[in-house]
């Protein structure tokens, strides 16, 4: 995909303010009990995502993350599609007091290429 300076910009702002990590260290800190969301769009979701990730779309995580997780300290690594969106996601969750996020580099892009477990729908 191709995006605009505009919004890369607004990124790589967002991405000077935030926690990131590999797929490795995202893996770890699941397995050390951190929660895993998916910030992508729905069908973007339902076509194939993280093993055990909870989604909740960039569009409404905001809206929805203190019910979900009303501990601000809890432990969060964020995914999107290659890393762009979890930034910018993770920034606002960190505006809104969670001390603790994390976005994952590379993203669903990543994750997959590097073998680590996923749901993905068996076409029939």
């Amino acid at each position: 995909m191709i995006h605009s300076e505009e919004f890369l910009a607004v990124v790589n702002d967002a991405k000077s303010r935030v926690n990131e990590c590999d797929v490795a260290g995202a893996r770890k800190r699941i397995a050390d009990g951190a929660a895993l969301i998916d910030v992508r769009e729905d069908n973007e979701f339902e076509m194939g995502h993280a093993a055990g990730a909870k989604h909740m779309g960039r569009g409404i995580i905001e809206r929805d993350i203190v019910q979900t997780y009303p501990d601000k300290s809890t432990e969060i690594v964020l995914y999107c599609g290659g890393g762009f969106r979890s930034a910018l996601a993770a920034d606002m969750l960190q505006k809104m007091g969670y001390k603790n996020v994390w976005s994952m580099d590379g993203g669903w892009k990543a994750w997959e290429e590097s073998g680590s477990p996923t749901d993905i729908p068996i076409p029939y």
